[in-house]
């Protein structure tokens, strides 16, 4: 046996799974390699190569997320022996050079189902072609999702395009895995160190912060991004939110579980958050918090279903899902009225505050985040994609699923979405969920004073043209 195959050397390439804990990839690679062999960690950001085919380029937000996430992953990496090794550039000729520079035997990853997935593919193709001759070995696991998309279909072999019909079959199934623990790491981190002449990105020349200005001080009150952040964020929902979350609706209440953007990032998998939930509602013996964790499991469940629509619908960004949207009359934004969205300044209370909301902490309360999207759909009569965009860039959860299909349920051109004609009222859903107006009043204080503008359109008006709109396009398909 050669010297190459007694000591292994294993790179492992993080994605959307910045995490130590429950990440199969390199829990594997750890096993795998044993005392005698070496690991290396890298992670990539992913510029050049087909854009059709590559990870979609990060959101301001988002990038300053993962500036953090990063930094602390490599703080933790180097606590345990091993050093993150950041690299930026054309996936497929990063991988190649890496293994060239570290002499890997194998390449380990943990699956991605977005369009990236075909990058994947083309780089396992190629590492099993070439480990014919050399031996070298690729390997990608299943880590990132509950189940993977093809994995539940209908009774005819179909994707589920149907929410509650999907869940059903999910809920069906055998009981998620429990997660995994952190790798044992060796107690000598010499033996799994990578070259000590491996370049690595600083990671501060990536230029992922905002500078000129430096607009994130909110997000950094709001956030720790980070594994350990995680975590925390998911101990205080199941001691203190679960049992609230039946009054999730309401914006002013703390009832969410704020995991959005650590599961965006893999910082935490969502097997920690079904464990716990699970643990939560084995030992309680409440019934609402019984039916709070059934709930809150069937949104984690919205985050499969559109990684599902994702991946059997690879133009979810950019195309509508129901094709009969393409003949929808959408109106030239007007600059203006999309920059008061934008801001806002719309003189809707509850639309401002939401959008306020976004600005300063990089999210949105889910209920508002409806609203505010039916006003610039409907109300605007703004293409869905434009306000998609935005969101993209502005929220610190932007995933490539979700977003453009939450765009497309609220426009009704996506599956299993809102009916077009359902048009939210702004200021009813204001009346129903924030009652008091504390929502409100923490975001748009200056409301109910002489400073602050009269609605930017007439909402009965901008329904009524939203409906005929919708009539235009039934007629233009060929629809009664």
């Amino acid at each position: 046996m050669s010297e190459r195959e007694n000591s292994p050397h294993i790179l492992v390439w993080l994605r959307n799974d910045l995490r130590l804990a429950d990440n199969p990839a390199l829990s594997a690679a750890i096993e795998a390699a044993g005392s005698g062999g070496s690991v290396t960690v890298a992670y990539i950001l992913e510029e050049g190569g087909d854009l059709d085919v590559s990870a979609r380029p990060l959101g301001a937000a988002a990038r300053w997320w993962l500036h953090h996430s990063l930094d602390r992953l490599g703080a933790s990496l180097r606590e345990r022996g091993l050093e993150l090794v950041l690299r930026r550039g054309d996936p497929f000729r990063t991988i190649t050079d890496l293994m060239q520079e570290t002499g890997a035997t194998a390449v380990y990853w943990n699956r991605r189902y977005t369009n990236a997935r075909q990058t994947d593919s083309t780089i396992m193709a190629s590492l099993r072609e070439t480990g014919r001759e050399t031996g070298v070995e690729a390997l990608s696991f299943h880590a990132n999702y509950l189940n993977e998309p093809w994995a539940v279909q209908t009774g005819q072999g179909t994707p589920f395009r149907v929410f509650t019909p999907y869940w059903r079959a999910c809920l069906a199934l055998p009981e998620p895995r429990h997660p995994l623990p952190e790798p044992n790491w060796p107690a000598t981190s010499q033996q799994q160190a990578q070259p000590q002449t491996l370049h690595s990105d600083d990671l501060a020349s990536w230029n992922l912060l905002p500078t000129s200005p430096d607009w994130s001080g909110g997000l950094t009150a709001s956030w720790q991004p980070g594994e350990a952040g995680a975590h925390e964020v998911l101990h205080q929902f199941i001691t203190e939110g679960l049992a609230n979350y039946h009054l999730r609706d309401n914006p002013a209440e703390p009832a969410t579980s704020k995991l959005s953007p650590h599961l965006r990032f893999g910082e935490i998998s969502p097997f920690h958050v079904w464990d716990a939930v699970r643990q939560a509602r084995a030992t309680s013996g409440s019934p609402q918090l019984a039916t709070n964790a059934a709930r809150f499991l069937s949104e984690v469940g919205w985050r499969e279903f559109n990684a599902s629509i994702l991946f059997h619908f690879p133009g979810l960004t950019t195309r509508n899902v129901r094709p009969e949207f393409d003949a929808f009359p959408w109106s030239e934004p007007d600059p203006g009225l999309l920059e008061a969205w934008r801001r806002g300044r719309t003189g809707i209370p509850i639309i401002d505050a939401g959008m306020r909301e976004l600005w300063h902490t990089g999210t949105m309360h889910n209920r508002v985040r409806m609203i505010v999207a039916s006003f610039l759909v409907k109300n605007l009569l703004v293409d869905w994609r434009v306000g998609e965009s935005w969101f993209w860039d502005t929220l610190v959860d932007a995933d490539e699923a979700s977003n453009p299909g939450n765009w497309q349920w609220v426009a009704g051109s996506g599956l299993d979405a809102a009916p077009y004609f359902r048009v939210f009222n702004p200021e009813l859903q204001a009346q129903k969920f924030d009652p008091d107006g504390e929502y409100v009043r923490r975001w748009v204080p200056e409301v109910g004073t002489a400073g602050y503008p009269g609605p930017i359109v007439d909402l009965r008006e901008t329904r009524a043209a939203a409906l005929d709109a919708y009539s235009a396009m039934r007629s233009a398909s060929g629809q009664s």
